[in-house]
């Protein structure tokens, strides 16, 4: 059986998936890096390039290799899943929200070769490679990401963006659906 029909015989049948109905479709699948005959070489300039491996009203699955680079602090939009690391080591950076301010760092955690790790609907979180390792995770989300949005911390901004953007800062101005300026907390 082919990676494909593997993943969709184990994900079509979801429906409005739990946090741990999405887990056991993840452990279910077993997948292991070399079960990739072609994985999507990280961009240059960007801390990641992204494969969708499968996408239905319910579910998405994406493979994601990643650069040196950091991605920039995001939420999911009003999706919740499970990041699964293929290889290397992430480190995730978790922030909580006050009010209509910025985005302020909660807490760094590493996940290495095997972790699984959870991303709440809302959490706003970043990645990027630890350690100078290649650091390739899987992703699985409920329902498929639809207006995520990306923090500027610097500029003290954020935006909504299209859903062909990744987890950075747009380049081109039709991947902006919304953009606002934030508070800094004093």
């Amino acid at each position: 059986m082919t990676l494909t029909s593997r993943i969709k015989n184990v994900l079509d049948p979801l429906k409005s998936p739990s946090k741990a109905q999405l887990k056991e479709a993840l452990i279910k699948l077993n997948i292991h890096l070399r079960d990739f005959d072609d994985l999507p070489q990280p961009t240059l300039g960007k801390p990641y390039n992204r494969k969708l491996l499968f996408k239905n009203e319910e579910v998405e699955m994406l493979v994601m290799n990643w650069s040196q680079l950091e991605c920039a602090p995001h939420d999911h939009g009003h999706s919740h899943g499970w990041i699964q690391v293929l290889s290397g080591t992430s480190l995730n950076t978790v922030y909580e929200m006050s009010g209509t301010g910025l985005p302020a760092e909660l807490f760094q955690e590493y996940h290495h070769q095997g972790k699984y790790f959870y991303a709440p609907k809302k959490a706003i979180h970043k990645m990027q490679t630890s350690n100078q390792t290649d650091l390739i995770t899987l992703h699985l989300y409920s329902p498929p990401i639809t207006g995520m949005i990306v923090y500027d911390l610097k500029k003290c901004a954020a935006c909504i963006v299209s859903d062909d953007c990744g987890a950075w800062w747009p380049d081109e101005q039709k991947q902006k659906i919304k953009e606002f300026q934030l508070k800094k907390e004093s």
